[in-house]
């Protein structure tokens, strides 16, 4: 059992914490207290968050009590990003429909029905001021400048706002409350996590341990998967976006994506690496990768049938027995008969900025009826049957 919870972590802060903990609730006759805490700051959970909710949900198989915090408060004053620069706060609405989504989509890794849910605005928002500074005390300036990207600003002389630096505190005050034993999150919310365990001890309760797993990089294959990145595989997404996706990330990231993305046992795991080093075409492995995502976040059935799909559609060189989405031009282009190539896709992919699709016009990622275009500035006549490609894996058709 404790191998089966340390698979795959990357950090365990004390080394020997686990097995601290367990025994200590063992002795006390009861189960876990395991502490999840987001930011409701963007609608979508993709495979990077469900790294640390399959870790989760091993725990909740076990019976353990995983308690999920919504930063319903923090979440309003902005937290820092760790990219120089603090994240814009949101406001009560935008907090309130985000965490909704977020928790219809817990769902997909978690059983919800068994988690505790709660929003630290409950126990944040009755502090005042002087609990405020109180809980303040408790930490120094010079603590707080060990976190990386405080130092790094500090150096640069970049700024950095007071609520940045009570925010880790804040997040740490959440593992007070609930009484913690276990922190989870990804190696970049080390430091946050650790001020909950300075802040239990000040406050006379048994410090909670930190477990972070490893960021999942995106289909750059590079920076961590983000939403702001463009990079991300989403645990809504279609199947058959999703085996798209999978099926274009690089071949150096396969490894990573099997450890952490899929739910082989480790001696399959093994196998499908060492069929990679023993020279196996890297897209067989990908393609068993993908179906087996599909299988975890739709159905077997879905996984199949976006195998199919993606066999017909990108491995069927000619263009034309593709299978494009109509689109009809009445409704999306009322009143218009030309419309400048950047426009249009925009128009037919608003999930992209448009600083994105420029690069991608510019790259020769675009295509009108089998044509490579790469001026955005290009004014494309609306008309039936007008066939475009964008990218990789989408096909769309004027009607």
């Amino acid at each position: 059992m404790i191998n089966t919870l340390k698979e795959n972590v990357e950090i365990i802060l004390p080394e020997n914490g686990l097995e601290q903990k367990l025994k200590q609730t063992e002795d006390e006759n009861r189960k876990l207290i395991i502490k999840l805490g987001f930011d409701p700051t963007a609608p979508d959970l993709h495979l990077g968050h469900a790294v640390v909710l399959k870790k989760l949900k091993q725990f909740q198989d076990l019976g353990h009590q995983i308690i999920i915090i919504v930063g319903s408060f923090t979440a309003r004053i902005g937290d820092p990003t760790g990219k120089n620069k603090a994240r814009k706060p949101l406001s009560e609405e935008e907090v309130q429909h985000n965490a909704e989504t977020y928790i219809n989509q817990l769902s997909k890794v978690i059983d919800v029905e068994k988690t505790k849910i709660v929003f630290n605005s409950e126990w944040l928002d009755a502090l005042n001021f002087s609990e405020v500074i109180q809980l303040m005390s408790k930490v120094t300036v010079a603590q707080l400048m060990h976190r990386n990207d405080f130092n790094k600003r500090f150096t640069e002389n970049s700024p950095i706002a007071m609520h940045e630096l009570v925010y880790p505190i804040l997040q740490g005050f959440d593992s007070v409350k609930i009484e913690c034993d276990i922190e989870m999150g990804g190696t970049d919310q080390l430091f946050n996590c650790t001020m909950g365990r300075q802040l239990q001890e000040t406050h006379q309760i048994s410090p909670q341990i930190v477990m972070c797993m490893p960021l999942l990089k995106g289909l750059d294959g590079k920076e961590k998967m983000s939403k702001s990145l463009n990079n991300i595989i989403g645990l809504t997404d279609e199947p058959n976006e999703m085996f798209g996706k999978t099926m274009s990330i690089p071949d150096a990231l396969i490894d990573e994506f099997i450890d952490l993305t899929t739910d082989f046992s480790n001696a399959e795991k093994q196998n499908l690496k060492s069929r990679i080093s023993d020279g196996e075409n890297p897209m067989n492995i990908k393609k068993i990768i993908a179906k087996n995502i599909i299988s975890q976040y739709h159905n077997e059935e879905s996984a199949e049938l976006a195998e199919q799909f993606f066999s017909n559609q990108f491995q069927n060189k000619n263009f034309e027995e593709k299978v494009f989405e109509p689109i009809s031009i009445e409704s999306l282009f009322p009143n218009q008969s030309k419309i400048s190539l950047i426009e249009l896709c925009h128009h037919l992919k608003n999930t992209d900025s448009k600083s994105f699709t420029r690069r991608l016009i510019e790259n020769g990622g675009i295509q009108i009826n089998n044509v490579k275009m790469t001026d955005p500035t290009a004014e494309i006549e609306l008309l039936k049957q007008t066939k475009i490609k964008i990218g990789k894996r989408d096909f769309f058709e004027l009607v």
